[in-house]
């Protein structure tokens, strides 16, 4: 693959903060494409000093074109790029509150909050979303909203596969992503394309384009948009106790139940756009961002009319809950069929539920002919599945000024001096479900409020090359930073959090599924920090180079941080290298899970568990155990080497993260009965209708180990060029320790525990053969996943429902006709033999679900795919 890399580009580079230096080598060749000029890879992140080619880099860093990122049939830029960067995962997540609007994603099996995003060498804002069911790797991060990133909009792609806090700061334990955006002066490409899963459903329609305008003389705007729609999927079986219900004659019960699948996306818009311009004396002034919104609903857990706690039964199953109107409007009891009191309002109804079809039932008849009694079963005869949506808008805007200063005492210094503000909003709602607790009157649809994300950053960087005899100059930078966070919360309608006038008899509060953010949680909580770094690089001689950053970081929150890095290569010949890197880093827990509350619902042991999360600081966090979060601390080791013997280019790094005091949502805890005058006395309401309560906490310390080799071979062979790319991960992660309390009890439980370190394979690889023509391009790759612990819904604990998962081989293809040097249209196919995803043994599949889904690759099956693309 050629890359064409600009004195602008290049003007970028040496602005850009990470001493890491250059690249390692693309993943996949592009072979449908020559350049005039070959010339080495050359990327952005890498070094503040000029950059350096492939061969020369002390760090790992995948590159990945544009163009290879558009090798895929989906428009989705997490899926893009599973298939071109092995440590890199994304799944999709069925039935995963807020986790299925904006998917988390990890970079060597560590939470998506510990990859650092950049867009243009700058900082990207977080995503409002917390991923509160995160598939446990996830479980409470808050990373950036990736997918939001269109593959027409970028020139290429940058995974610095190394920690980075010292030079960036927060959240680059795991790496770094940079996100290079084109360039263009001129040309672009318009394209449209439309797939579907070989089931026949998720059919998805893209149009993206993307044109580079002149600006002046010496300035350039290019701007890019995607417009996408995606149908939903549904791999889902009957569930066994709505196939019972169906059986005893219930005519209300769907079929299926309810869905587990891929969720419907309506409207993903994305506008981008790049800008700079020459302004003359050595300088540039640049500006990009981007607007995006959507419109996403997915599915939720099927609710039983039978013994769905707090909404149709109280004591299992057994009765019915029946609501007294008289108990809850005069204060005094009128209803027959209920045993409520004044002085016990949660009491069991006189109707059976243990039945086959309580609507058939003696007594419930009887009871719905009772104008003082009501069950919900007059709303939802045969239960109900909710549908939670949201709507998700994006938007940044990053500007600046960069260049040499000309005279004086600053004479030959290059300045980078750039302001950013980015926005993330998620507006929740929920359907066909209601509020129990007020009575028939509740609604079915309900807006249940928004998170806000909002980010304001401004860096000023400094570098300048100093001859001091050294075999190249010396080069000298450091910077300053100040940021700006804030994470808001806007309560839902009213309906979606009341408490009405039947919640002491035991009926849910609020909107049943996702109980909509209330007045005491509205509200705006703020974070800053400033940073001061410096770093250095040299060559003692031809052969050896030495890197070094520091960085000193302070929050308003908890106090500073100090890190380092340093980095090294030596060259054994010229095609023989060896490099290493050892760095301390940090995250900083987000405002967001220091403040974020919410009401979920997981699926534990086969039951609906109602589990509220609530802030550390929160009387009901601290009387089970919360304490003040505080950054997770790391360090790393890489050490490498880079082999290159005419078109054949190798390399191969092992590497290891320790992080102590990780950060994570802990494991349900039971709020016990034994516990709720205690509860009510701290200042927590209606304790009695909390199942469970989980927190953020620094809970845990892990060591995460592993190997990358990259291995690219070019050739002519059938009349044209060919490509051979092979990238191999091994990646293991093991739990040092739990945090213990002083009761002797743990947060963390074991099925957390085993999901961290065997959730994901440890072994995954690619394979790429492509090979280009005059009027013909085409490629297939191979995807290896190694073995795992698969884990169905929320419940990861021992028991039928997970099993370790078989090793699988997914291929995709794609063949291009280039029929002018404008039109060029394209066949493909993802997971081209239906490769089947792990199968949820019948017997104890309880919820719905065909396969498990936590699986590494799309459990939906093959998706064929079809596009045409006009270029200009």
């Amino acid at each position: 693959m050629s890359i064409k890399f600009s004195k602008r580009s290049l003007a970028l580079a040496v602005s850009v903060a990470l001493s890491g230096q250059s690249a390692m080598a693309a993943e996949e060749a592009n072979q449908t494409a020559v350049a005039e000029e070959d010339i080495e890879q050359i990327v952005v992140v890498g070094s503040r000093a000029a950059p350096r080619s492939v061969a020369d880099s002390p760090v790992p860093v995948d590159v990945v074109d544009g163009d290879e990122l558009r090798k895929s049939g989906s428009s989705d830029m997490l899926d893009l790029l599973v298939a071109s960067v092995p440590s890199f995962a994304a799944r999709a997540q069925p039935i995963s509150d807020a986790a299925t609007l904006i998917r988390p994603v990890n970079l060597r099996g560590l939470s998506s909050d510990s990859t650092l995003i950049l867009v243009n060498g700058k900082r990207r804002h977080r995503a409002s979303v917390i991923a509160f069911q995160g598939g446990g790797v996830n479980d409470g991060a808050q990373g950036p909203d990736i997918s939001v990133i269109p593959s027409v909009a970028l020139k290429q792609v940058e995974v610095l596969r190394d920690g980075a806090s010292a030079q960036y700061g927060s959240d680059a334990i795991a790496g770094v992503m940079n996100f290079v955006l084109k360039d263009d002066a001129d040309g672009g490409s318009i394209s449209a394309k439309y797939g579907e899963y070989y089931e026949g459903d998720g059919g998805t329609t893209t149009v993206d384009g993307n044109i580079g305008l002149p600006l002046g003389d010496d300035g350039f705007a290019n701007l890019s948009f995607q417009l996408k729609n995606a149908d939903a999927t549904s791999r889902s079986v009957q569930r066994p106790d709505a196939a019972g219900l169906i059986a005893a004659g219930n005519t209300d019960v769907g079929n299926p139940a309810q869905i587990w699948g891929l969720p419907e996306i309506e409207d993903d818009i994305t506008l981008f756009g790049n800008v700079g311009l020459d302004i003359g004396t050595d300088k540039e002034v640049y500006l990009f961002g981007n607007y995006s919104e959507r419109d996403v609903t997915g599915g939720f857990y099927y609710r039983n009319p039978h013994n769905r706690g707090n909404v149709y039964s109280i004591d299992g199953g057994e009765t019915l809950l029946v609501g007294d109107v008289g108990l809850a409007t005069e204060g005094v009891p009128s209803c027959s069929w209920s045993n409520a009191t004044v002085d016990v309002p949660l009491a069991p109804s006189n109707v059976p539920a243990n039945v086959d079809n309580v609507l058939n039932t003696d007594q419930y008849q009887q009871m719905l002919a009772d104008p003082n009694c009501f069950s919900m079963n007059s709303i939802f005869p045969g239960g109900y599945t909710p549908a939670f949506g949201g709507n998700i808008t994006d938007t940044s805007l990053t500007g600046g000024v960069r260049g040499d200063f000309n005279g004086g005492f600053m004479d030959g210094v290059y300045f980078d001096l750039s302001a950013s503000v980015g926005r993330n909003e998620s507006a929740f709602n929920l359907k066909n479900t209601l509020n129990p607790s007020l009575g028939l009157t509740t609604p079915t649809e309900f807006d249940t409020g928004k998170y806000i994300q909002l980010e304001k950053t401004i860096n000023f960087d400094l570098s300048k090359g100093f001859d001091w005899g050294l075999y190249e100059p010396v080069n000298i930078a450091g910077g300053l930073e100040w940021r700006e966070e804030s994470f808001e919360i806007i309560s839902g309608e009213e309906s979606s959090w009341k408490a009405g006038p039947y919640a002491d008899q035991g009926f849910n509060i609020g909107s049943h599924g996702f109980k909509g953010f209330g007045p005491e949680s509205q509200g705006v909580n703020t974070r800053r920090n400033i940073a001061a770094y410096l770093d250095t690089e040299f060559y003692f001689s031809e052969a050896f180079m030495v890197g070094a950053a520091l960085r000193w970081e302070d929050y308003d929150s908890f106090g500073s941080t100090f890190d380092y890095k340093l980095t090294g290569q030596f060259s054994i010949t010229d095609d023989w290298s060896l490099r290493a890197s050892h760095s301390t880093g940090f995250r900083a827990p987000t405002v967001g899970q220091a403040n974020v509350v919410n009401t979920q619902t997981s699926l534990i042991n086969g039951e609906l568990i109602q589990t509220f999360l609530a802030p550390a600081t929160d009387p009901l966090a601290s009387y089970y155990g919360a304490d003040i979060l505080t950054p997770e601390e790391s360090t790393s080791y890489t050490f490498g080497t880079v082999l290159q013997f005419g078109e054949l280019f190798i390399t191969a790094d092992i590497y290891s993260i320790e992080v102590k005091d990780r950060l994570a949502q802990t494991s349900q805890i039971s709020v016990n009965p034994e516990d709720y005058d205690d509860l009510r006395a701290a200042g927590v309401k209606n304790p009695e209708l909390i199942s469970g309560v989980t927190y953020f906490a620094n809970d845990f310390d892990t060591t995460t180990s592993g190997l990358d080799v990259v291995a690219n071979y070019n050739m002519e062979m059938f009349g044209g060029d060919t490509g051979f790319s092979l990238a191999y991960n091994y990646n293991k992660t093991e739990v040092d320790s739990v945090d213990v309390q002083e009761d002797g009890s743990v947060r963390t439980g074991p099925d957390k525990v085993r999901r961290l370190e065997e959730g994901m394979p440890e072994h995954r690889g690619t394979f790429t053969v492509s090979q280009s023509w005059d009027s013909f391009g085409m490629f297939v790759r191979a995807n290896y996943f190694g073995e795992y612990w698969a884990v169905h819904a929320d419940d990861a604990g021992p028991g039928g429902w997970n099993q370790d998962a078989d090793a699988a081989i997914t291929f995709d293809a794609e063949v291009s006709y280039f029929m002018t040097e404008n039109f060029t249209f394209t066949l493909g196919a993802n997971n081209i033999f239906d490769q089947e995803a792990e199968r949820i043994p019948d017997e104890f599949n309880g919820v719905g679900g065909k396969y498990y889904e936590s699986g590494p690759f799309d459990y939906n099956g093959g998706f064929y795919y079809g596009k045409v693309t006009y270029s200009f």
